[in-house]
């Protein structure tokens, strides 16, 4: 159990040194919005693009491991949704909690958690596994809470709203040209190349730094903005951490092995990336849509400091081990 938890400790590692340059003053208030844009527009889509224009279709065409991540993603969804509307909670507020249960941080965490388990065999799965979340998740996310508000009645008008927000995001746009650089055969230049090495390289660590700064200021923002912890639904946050750390994961356990058999690796790495904690996807649409933030917030802290310990609980009941 404790090697288990020592292949963890450089992830979580780094968590915990945003979160402390945040709370420190070292790092300022406006800091994690900043880390936040050079992951999400520089680092994370130029590693996007360099695994995905170096990879043949016939490689990243793994329908199994896509099914088994994407069904449980979803049932996480409905289940948490259907608790909420049945709480008497409106659509959007209703989807909001919903995918904050199923949105998993592949990109934040999935990455150098999973490429420090198994290797650079993880980087495929885990780019599929985040095309999931980010265009397919989101777009359902976006589709439901703009019904629930009805500012589009109109289909058409609404399909064209989740495309443009969809084609805007630059963690879908950049696999999708690496993908065609592949299929059309197309060699980088060697400057190209460096630069892509040199960008990407720096996606995980500063994603990682960015969560903890990020979990700092939210935790500075309640304690400035919450009086009192009653205004927190402590029972909704509790659904949502449940759903996402216990199980998401068991469900995708359940689909890998019994429905799509999958290998043991990918069996492994579904699950683990089905494991992570929420990302900070569902807090940008509670932002964005100014819906209720504090249990999309409330759910990625908690959620991300309980996984320390579920994820190698996990990691020990499958005997996972780092490669050399």
């Amino acid at each position: 159990m404790i090697a288990t938890f020592l292949i963890l400790l450089p992830v979580f590692g780094l968590i915990v040194a945003g979160y402390a340059c945040r709370m420190l003053g070292v790092l300022g208030p406006t800091s994690a919005t900043e880390l936040n844009k050079f992951v999400v527009w520089l680092a994370l889509p130029a590693l996007l693009f360099d695994i995905m224009a170096h990879t043949p279709w016939h490689t990243i065409y793994q329908p199994g491991f896509f099914w088994a991540f994407a069904l449980s993603c979803a049932a996480s969804f409905v289940i948490v949704f259907a608790c909420q509307k049945i709480k008497g909670k409106s659509t959007a507020d209703a989807s909001v909690d919903g995918v904050a249960a199923a949105y998993p941080n592949t990109g934040y965490l999935g990455f150098p958690l999973l490429l420090l388990i198994f290797g650079k065999s993880s980087l495929i799965p885990t780019t599929t596994a985040t095309i999931v979340v980010a265009c397919i998740l989101f777009a359902i996310a976006i589709a439901m809470i703009e019904i629930g508000l009805q500012s589009e009645r109109e289909f058409h008008r609404l399909a064209i709203k989740v495309l443009r927000a969809i084609l805007k995001n630059p963690l879908i746009i950049s696999p999708l040209l690496g993908a065609a650089c592949s299929s059309a055969g197309l060699t980088m230049p060697g400057s190209v190349e460096t630069f892509l090495k040199l960008l990407g390289g720096a996606a995980s660590p500063c994603a990682l730094v960015c969560l903890g700064v990020f979990l700092a200021s939210r935790q500075k923002a309640k304690a400035s903005e919450l009086p009192t912890a009653a205004k927190m639904s402590f029972t909704t946050v509790g659904l949502v951490v449940v759903a996402k750390l216990v199980m998401q994961p068991l469900l995708t356990w359940i689909l890998a092995i019994w429905l799509f058999h999958l290998p043991q690796d990918l069996t492994n790495m579904a699950i683990l990336l089905a494991a992570l904690p929420t990302g900070t996807g569902p807090f940008m649409l509670a932002e964005y849509y100014r819906r209720d933030a504090q249990i999309t917030s409330g759910a990625i802290l908690i959620s991300t400091v309980l996984s320390i310990v579920t994820l190698v609980a996990i990691m020990h009941f499958m005997q996972v081990t780092p490669v050399a």
